[in-house]
């Protein structure tokens, strides 16, 4: 057990090497030390919500006051231990495979849910830390879906740089990392934070195909395709219907263009967690689309694709065979019988689809 001190700080029985190899225990990559304190990049998401960047996801609105400081969620907190999770698999990027017949999904969803496997890891970690600090230790974890600013912390815990495309980049690992966090009333030392490294380099900014990042480091998330075809739940506004191309479950472009990013720099996991399950490896539109809505359940269970669920991936799919110029999607959708291909969301879709592939016909 340990003793408590009069600013509220737990007295720290840890070290922050002790940390880091706990956490490699756990199946994390890396691990890094944070202040909780009120870091200058915290101050910029009101300004990112007062320019409409957030389109409907209402929720960031509703948690901003707890989003621009940890205290706000930990009113004792002293320290962010900021971990990353590598989640690349072995497998082609989408710019580079131009199959339009292809469904492309974002390579964090091809696997299990992260939020449940790194959770898992986590609470392995916050036990260890409140067994190992006594009673008077408190902490709460998240991954990705806590109020928290997480990139922030994670640049200042020397995991990497925030890039112009918004992602965290670490700079021997690039940037396809999970981030997750411990927020604990535990000081310790911090690690030395990682600022810009992207130079003079604009190729995120220049390869978006809807031209969603407005500035460096700045996402109008109402242009990205992952909010198009995720976080939207109604119709997808139909002047942004051709930008998605065959996005069916998010979009990795920015990411894939990514100097850091380009074998043989960028880390690759064998996790089994990460690797495609069989069905999400490089699947075909009309495969997905012949399938039926329990087979596509069946499909998403475990992954973070419920999020959209089987209806959103539907609307999805038939906007990206609208636009894939496949001579057999016309006959796909308009012989569709399962109950979601009857919604009136997905009907809508598909007769926008029908008709983006009737004009393609004619031109041909």
């Amino acid at each position: 057990m340990i003793g408590g001190r009069s600013d509220g700080a737990a007295v720290a029985t840890v070290s922050s090497a002790g940390i880091k190899r706990q956490a490699a225990a756990a199946g994390f990559d890396l691990c890094g030390v944070a202040p909780a304190a009120d870091h200058v990049e915290l101050r910029f998401f009101r300004e990112w919500l007062d320019r409409g960047y957030a389109g409907e996801m209402e929720y960031l609105h509703r948690s901003a006051g707890r989003r621009a400081d940890v205290r706000q969620v930990l009113p004792s907190a002293r320290t962010v231990i900021c971990l990353g999770t590598v989640y690349n698999a072995a497998r082609p990027y989408s710019i580079d495979d131009g199959d339009s017949r292809r469904a492309a999904i974002a390579r964090y969803a091809w696997g299990d849910d992260y939020h449940v496997v790194i959770q898992q890891r986590l609470d392995v970690l916050l036990g260890w830390l409140r067994e190992t600090c006594g009673e008077t230790f408190e902490g709460r974890a998240y991954v990705d879906t806590g109020p928290v600013q997480e990139r922030v912390y994670a640049q200042y815990a020397g995991l990497g740089w925030i890039g112009k495309n918004t992602c965290v980049i670490n700079p021997e690992l690039g940037s396809w990392i999970f981030l997750s966090e411990i927020i604990c009333n535990v000081q310790l030392e911090p690690d030395q934070p990682i600022f810009d490294q992207c130079g003079t380099c604009t190729m995120c900014l220049a390869a978006c195909p809807t031209g969603a990042l407005v500035e460096p480091g700045v996402l109008d998330s109402t242009r990205c395709l992952s909010y198009l075809t995720i976080e939207i739940k109604g119709a997808i506004p139909e002047e942004q219907r051709a930008d998605v191309g065959a996005h069916a479950y998010g979009c990795d472009i920015c990411q894939e263009v990514c100097p850091y990013n380009q074998t043989p720099i960028t880390a690759v996991s064998d996790d089994p967690a990460w690797q495609p399950r069989h069905g999400l490896d490089a699947p075909g539109l009309l495969d997905l689309w012949h399938q039926k809505d329990d087979e596509l359940r069946a499909l998403l269970k475990g992954s973070a694709m419920t999020r959209a669920g089987v209806r959103r991936l539907r609307r999805n799919l038939a906007v990206a065979l609208g636009n894939s110029g496949d001579p057999r999607a016309a006959a796909a959708l308009e012989q569709h019988d399962e109950p979601l291909c009857r919604d009136p969301l997905v009907e809508e879709h598909i007769a926008w689809a029908l008709g983006r592939l009737a004009v393609d016909a004619r031109d041909d």
